[in-house]
């Protein structure tokens, strides 16, 4: 299958799981991946979103908007999760283990560590005041058990 989705929610917590299972979804037409592969993909999705969600907006009294893509070709699937908020000012460092820039809410700082870890690729790109749009690849696991 050659398709693709897209999503635009607003940041609020309660769209984080509508868009994890949209992405779900939307990656079963496209291909015959593993439950576990799902997870990941799931779990990717929603610290993207999560990201978006607490850290984007924070400074404006309104919420902003998210746009989750998502396209399949044969054997992959790319998602790009965006945001036009505040934007990121250090990448390198936002991306290091155990960063966050919210310790007295209890942040943990792994979320780029997780999409990392459950996705192939991972990029990132911000400008302050512009936004946030990171792209996940997943590529399916073609070698089957005999």
């Amino acid at each position: 299958m050659n398709g693709w989705v897209e999503l635009r929610i607003p940041a609020l917590s309660q769209n984080e799981s509508f868009a994890r299972m949209v992405v779900a979804f939307f990656a079963l037409q496209a291909g015959d991946w593993s439950v576990a592969e799902l997870n990941e993909i799931k779990t990717a999705v929603s610290e993207a979103v999560t990201n978006a969600i607490i850290h984007a907006y924070e400074d404006n009294l309104d919420t902003g908007d998210i746009v989750v893509q998502g396209q399949a070709t044969p054997g992959t699937l790319e998602v790009t999760i965006t945001d036009f908020g505040r934007g990121i000012a250090d990448i390198v460092r936002a991306r290091e283990p155990l960063f966050t820039t919210k310790a007295h809410e209890e942040r943990s700082g792994l979320g780029f560590t997780v999409m990392e870890n459950f996705m192939d690729e991972l990029t990132v790109t911000s400008s302050p005041r512009q936004g946030t749009s990171i792209r996940m690849v997943k590529y399916l696991n073609l070698t089957t058990v005999q």
